[in-house]
């Protein structure tokens, strides 16, 4: 298994890379877990992009959020993994590199997210605290995490 990943600005992206991207999003966030919502939400604009290929196919994915475009800090979202790549440790992968990136751009900050619930234990161990109470975001439980510097 070999792995690369880039870390991009939207207007640095491909037209191939920003396809492969949209479409992993699509494919679990609104088909697998069956919910409706506009992904491409005008903040992809203003992002950075993390993309991790396995083999040269995009394996995983996250996008590094300015502060102020979702939470007042820099934040970490649109976390995913392609279905025919999971248990191979790409989820961890891809949020490692997105968390060094946000060192990289914005520096030593806090870092929110607005995690689905059952990834909870997951995102803990990368250093995230559960702060705040759970919410629905379209159809599924959430709760913002923080991890702080």
């Amino acid at each position: 298994m070999n792995l690369s990943h880039q870390v991009k600005a939207f207007d640095e992206l491909s037209v191939y890379e920003l396809y492969e991207l949209l479409r992993l999003r699509s494919e679990v966030f609104v088909v697998e877990q069956n919910c409706v919502f506009l992904d491409q939400d005008n903040k992809d604009q203003k992002c950075q992009h993390v993309l991790l290929f396995v083999d040269n196919q995009l394996g995983a994915y996250c996008r590094l959020v300015p502060a102020g475009l979702s939470y007042q800090e820099v934040a970490i979202g649109r976390v995913v993994s392609a279905p025919g790549f999971r248990g191979k440790g790409l989820g961890r992968k891809v949020m490692e590199l997105g968390i060094e990136a946000c060192q990289k751009l914005f520096g030593e900050v806090d870092i929110r997210l607005g995690a689905q619930t059952y990834a909870l234990d997951f995102y803990k161990s990368l250093g995230f605290v559960p702060e705040g109470d759970t919410y629905d975001e379209d159809g599924i439980e959430h709760i913002e995490m923080v991890k702080r510097v």
